[in-house]
C-alpha cells in the first residue's frame, strides 16, 4: 500500500493499494475533532458485491444505499441522502463516508458540503474513474440541462482507495475509468502517455501493478494542479480536457446511457482535432485514435451538432457567452481558448467521419 498527501487548502492522505480499506477505522480515529457519528452512503451494486468486506472494515452508525452509477446524482437522491443524515442525527462533528464510484462520491460529497453548511467526509472510491473524482473536492449533482451544475468545492478528510474493489469492475467500467488516466497523461506528461500506449494493449488484461502505478501517477498529476488552483480560477480548468464536448454528448445521451469516460474519450479526440486547427498541435492524433479504438473505445455519436452546441454553451468554463475549450499546444502543454461556433461545427463533422471509419 502507498500513501500520498494532497494539499488543497487543507491537507489529507490518499491511501492506495491492496487492503487499504483495513485502514479506514484508524484514519477515522485520527481525525480531529473526534468523530461523533458516521453515515455510510454506498452504491447498491458495490454493497451487493462487497458487503462482507465493507461491513467488516467500515464501522458506521447508519447506512443508506444509493442507486448505482449516475442515477445517484439527482435532486431526488440528494434529498433522500439529506434525509438519511437527518434521521441518523448527524451533528457538525459527524462524518459521511462515500463508498462507490465517481457518482457516489459526488453525491455524498455534496451532501456533506451542504449538511449543516458542511461536515467532513471520506472518499472510498471503488472504480478506476473515481481515482480522478475522489481527489480535489469537487462535489455536485446533475440537472437535466447540464452535468454537475449544482455543486460545491468541499475537500474530503481522506481518500481510501482499495485496489481489490477494481477486481469486480465490468470491462466497460474499466474502459470508462481508464479514459481519465489517459486524460491526465495528455495534459501533463508525454512520457506517461508513451508508457500507457506501449503497456496497454488490452484493457481486459491490465497488469495490476501497472494499473496501480498509473492510478497513483494520475492522482499525483491532479493533486499538483489542485494544489495550485483549488477553486478552478485558472489552471484547474485543464483537468476538464475533453469534458466540454464530452459532457454535451453525455447530457444529450441521457446521463448513464453512455458512461462518463466513454463520453470523455469522444471529447478528448474532438479536442485533439480542434487543437490541430486552433493550437497548432503536432502530436500524431491519428496514431492516438488507432490506439484508443484498438482497446475498445467507440468514438461514434448520433448527437446533432446544434443540440450539442446548446449544451456546450452551458459549460462552466465559458465566460461572456463565449465557448472556451481546453486544447493542447503539445502533450503536457494545455491551454484554454475561446472557440468560434463555425470551428466547433467543422470539428464535429470531422470527428463524425473518423467515428464512421473505425
Amino acid at each position: 500500500m502507498e500513501q500520498l498527501t494532497i494539499n488543497a487548502g487543507v491537507s489529507y492522505p490518499v491511501l492506495i493499494g491492496e487492503n487499504a480499506l483495513r485502514e479506514t477505522n484508524r484514519v477515522i480515529r485520527e481525525l480531529k475533532p473526534a468523530v461523533t457519528s458516521i453515515l455510510l452512503l454506498i452504491d447498491e451494486r458495490v454493497y451487493e458485491l462487497h458487503k462482507e468486506s465493507v461491513d467488516r472494515h467500515i464501522q458506521s452508525d447508519a447506512l443508506y444505499i444509493l442507486p448505482a452509477g449516475e442515477q445517484a446524482k439527482s435532486f431526488k437522491v440528494y434529498e433522500q441522502a439529506m434525509g438519511a443524515a437527518l434521521e441518523a442525527g448527524l451533528d457538525r462533528h459527524s462524518l459521511i463516508i462515500a463508498c462507490g464510484g465517481g457518482a457516489t462520491g459526488d453525491l455524498a460529497g455534496f451532501t456533506a458540503a451542504t449538511y449543516m453548511r458542511g461536515i467532513r467526509y471520506i472518499q472510498v472510491p471503488t472504480t478506476i474513474l473515481a481515482h480522478d473524482s475522489a481527489v480535489g473536492g469537487k462535489t455536485a449533482i446533475n440537472h437535466p440541462l447540464g452535468k454537475n451544475m449544482t455543486g460545491s468545492f468541499h475537500q474530503p478528510s481522506a481518500v481510501i482507495y482499495d485496489r481489490s474493489f477494481l477486481e469486480t469492475l465490468p470491462l466497460r467500467e474499466v474502459r470508462s475509468g481508464f479514459a481519465e488516466v489517459i486524460k491526465h497523461a495528455l495534459i501533463a506528461d508525454h512520457q506517461f502517455l508513451s508508457e500507457l500506449m506501449y503497456e496497454v494493449t488490452d484493457l481486459e488484461k491490465l497488469d495490476k501493478d501497472f494499473l496501480q502505478y498509473a492510478l497513483k501517477k494520475g492522482i499525483e498529476i491532479k493533486g499538483d494542479i489542485v494544489r495550485q488552483d483549488e477553486r478552478e480560477q485558472n489552471i484547474r480548468a485543464f483537468l476538464n480536457f475533453g469534458h466540454t464536448y464530452g459532457h454535451a454528448v453525455e447530457a444529450w445521451s441521457g446521463f448513464g446511457e453512455k458512461l462518463h469516460g466513454e463520453c470523455v474519450m469522444i471529447g478528448m479526440v474532438y479536442a485533439l482535432l480542434l487543437s490541430e486547427k486552433k493550437a497548432e498541435l503536432t502530436f500524431d492524433v491519428n496514431r492516438f485514435v488507432q490506439w484508443v479504438v484498438s482497446i475498445g473505445y467507440d468514438l461514434k455519436t448520433k448527437a446533432p451538432f446544434d443540440e450539442l452546441l446548446n449544451l456546450m454553451k452551458k459549460d462552466k468554463k465559458n465566460l461572456n457567452r463565449k465557448i472556451r475549450f481546453v486544447l493542447l499546444n503539445n502533450v503536457g502543454e494545455p491551454v484554454l481558448k475561446e472557440i468560434e461556433e463555425e470551428d466547433l461545427k467543422d470539428i464535429h463533422f470531422l470527428l463524425k467521419r473518423k467515428g464512421e471509419i473505425q
